[in-house]
């Protein structure tokens, strides 16, 4: 369970009805399968050991009788097995008969949770057989063994921090208060479901969007089993659709009919790192709940879960797309907001032919739009220096002119060749202050252009570059509104893509794309023939791993060792392992000695779940030590 990965398994037996010997015989090799691979939670679904589709057989004492025995006989078949198992069965107690779920484990049974709601509608008829579950723990006494029996019982691993686990029953999941909802805010980060949910159309959709909503709201993990076609008879058909879903995400579903056991790895740390941002749990008094221990053994979770190496950016084209109109939306009219606020009609950005400067001024195209301003009020300025080439000042201008925008040219070499006599720097020694003096120099351009057209800035620096403090304090950093301040380089490309994919004029996408196929550079140290000399994903890494590690740093949680071992699986046969230790090192530094730049930021639109304004998502102090974080990474190595 090293790194808080727990593999949890939903498991579908292919039942006969009322046979509990065969059923037994089933589950006990289900549950072998399911230890072959590693699974430490696991599974089976509602009234598993009789069927639930016994009807007014539930009032045989023969049947109860043999269901308890086929109980001993799994929870046998789990002794020396590390593996918390659960299990339906229907139990009798002080006269009455309750739907619950038997929670097993090393030859133990830990408790029994009764079914909170019964339904008795539509085809459902429970009432008839079951009442309700109790909300008070209570003794259930077998040959002078005591079981706590109720409602509100979780099981705590003693071994695994935040490791808890509670149980609904099918119908409790469907009402508008899940006893779910107690469990959680309790401590339970895991929810088992054992059901019995029968098909019909339009249903697995709905019982998907259950599950995924439940793991949203309670930041949880949610296993669910569901009966199969074992348990089809008279007028219900079960088709065994499983779903294993973390923090509002569905890590894996079984296809209706498939019969199938589904695993998946859910990430306990990751569910305590979301509950303690939200601070919303541990609310209820603990004197309602009784918490049953047990353990597990510590070992290292062999990982079928995948991690996507871009998390910014949905893999599905179709979704990316949304995602890139919303997206371009929200930074136009957060834009829009402060031009309507302090009256301003005209614009200015420096245009680059870069792939920052680009998306700010199609995001200031967009924003005029709105505001049904003139395009020539937005003053796109290239400022060639040093570094120019001739590639990204062709295309700073031909996508200026293309999008109806003004362009205006300072040539900054003189004013920077002046500046270094003034400071006595020598020109020929390219150094930061080399570097910085352009960036400097530019932002200087714009801001009193700004000034002499009553005008507003507009900052082109993006997520990433913020935080690895790839930017000129007081130089790029600066500006009257970030419109890219929320987006991360690798969300930047796709969304030039998109908007490449979805331009009306070939001239526009021609210059778009070739924008997306050129380096990465400031463009601040002399060309090589022609050709741009200076690449930033050479000098601080590759922003696909810098985007990967902030996500999981701050999204998520994620200590180093925690964030590598991610990495190593996204990453296999892109990175080596070397490769991204190296740049994991650099991006800790640099995360941390470049917090100032950051906590003086100018607004800018917060766009997705990972934000680092200081004024939002990210209140760091400037000052913080690194060591801890660092030093784990050298264990690493």
């Amino acid at each position: 369970m090293k790194h808080g990965f727990i593999k949890a398994a939903a498991v579908t037996p292919k039942i006969k009805v009322a046979d509990t010997k065969y059923n037994a015989q089933i589950i006990c090799e289900k549950l072998e399968e399911a230890y072959e691979r590693g699974a430490k939670i696991i599974v089976f679904p509602e009234l598993c050991i009789t069927g639930y589709t016994c009807g007014d057989l539930f009032l045989q004492g023969l049947l109860l009788e043999e269901a308890w025995k086929a109980l001993l006989k799994i929870a046998e078949a789990t002794d020396g097995r590390d593996a918390l198992v659960m299990v339906g069965l229907p139990v009798e107690k002080d006269g009455k008969l309750y739907n619950a779920a038997a929670v097993l484990q090393d030859g133990c049974i830990l408790g029994l949770v009764p079914k909170a709601n019964i339904p008795s509608y539509a085809e459902f008829y429970e009432g008839r057989h079951f009442a309700e579950g109790n909300d008070l723990v209570e003794s259930f006494f077998v040959d002078g063994e005591e079981i706590p029996f109720g409602s509100k019982l979780l099981f705590s691993c003693e071994n695994v921090p935040g490791l808890v686990v509670g149980c609904e029953i099918c119908e409790d999941l469907w009402v508008a208060n899940p006893p779910g909802t107690g469990h959680a805010l309790m401590g339970a980060t895991i929810l088992a479901n054992l059901s019995a949910s029968n098909e019909a159309v339009g249903k697995s959709e709905y019982r998907e969007l259950l599950v995924k909503a439940a793991s949203a709201r309670l930041l949880c993990g949610y296993v669910y089993a569901a009966a199969g076609e074992g348990e089809s008879t008279q007028d219900l058909v079960f088709g065994g659709h499983n779903l294993i879903a973390e923090n509002g995400s569905l890590l894996v579903s079984s296809k209706p009919f498939a019969g199938e056991t589904i695993y998946a790895d859910i990430d306990v740390q990751r569910i305590l790192s979301e509950r303690r941002r939200m601070g919303i749990f541990g609310k209820e008094p603990m004197t309602t709940y009784t918490v049953v221990p047990f353990s597990l053994d510590a070992e290292e979770t062999v990982l079928d879960r995948t991690f996507a190496p871009m998390p910014f950016v949905p893999e599905d084209k179709e979704t990316r797309s949304k995602r890139c109109e919303e997206i371009l939306n929200i930074q136009a009219y957060g834009l829009k907001k402060r031009f309507e606020h302090i009256g301003a009609r005209k614009a200015v950005l420096g245009i680059s032919g870069g792939l920052d400067s680009t998306l700010a001024l199609l995001v200031t195209v967009r924003t005029f739009d709105l505001l049904g301003l003139d395009r020539k009020g937005i003053i796109a300025v290239t400022m060639p220096c040093f570094g120019t080439t001739d590639r990204t000042y062709d295309n700073a201008c031909t996508l200026t002119r293309t999008l109806g925008a003004t362009l205006e040219e300072v040539d900054i070499k003189e004013a920077v060749t002046l500046h270094f006599r003034d400071i006595g720097h020598d020109i020929n020694k390219h150094d930061v202050t080399y570097e910085n003096s352009q960036a400097r120099e530019r932002t200087q351009v714009l801001m009193d252009i700004a000034n002499r057209e009553n005008g507003l800035v507009i900052g082109t620096g993006d997520m990433s570059e913020l935080a690895l403090g790839w930017a000129t304090y007081n130089g790029d950093h600066m500006s009257m509104y970030g419109v890219n301040a929320g987006v991360p380089k690798t969300l930047v490309r796709h969304l030039v893509a998109y908007c490449a994919e979805t331009a009306a004029e070939e001239v526009l996408a021609n210059v778009l794309w070739d924008v997306l196929d050129t380096p990465v550079s400031p463009e601040l140290l002399p060309p090589v023939e022609g050709q741009i000399a200076q690449k930033t994903e050479d000098l601080v890494g590759p922003y696909e791993l810098h985007d990967f590690f902030l996500y999981y740093m701050l999204r998520c949680g994620f200590a180093p060792a925690k964030v590598y071992r991610v990495a190593q699986k996204a990453f296999a046969g892109t990175y080596d392992d070397t490769t991204i230790l190296k740049w994991l090192k650099t991006f800790y530094r640099r995360f941390f000695v470049q917090q100032f730049k950051r906590s003086c930021l100018p607004d800018g639109p917060k766009v997705g779940t990972v934000g680092i304004s200081p004024r939002g998502d990210l209140r760091m102090p400037s000052d913080a030590c690194a060591r801890i974080w660092l030093d784990q990474v050298e264990e690493l190595g």
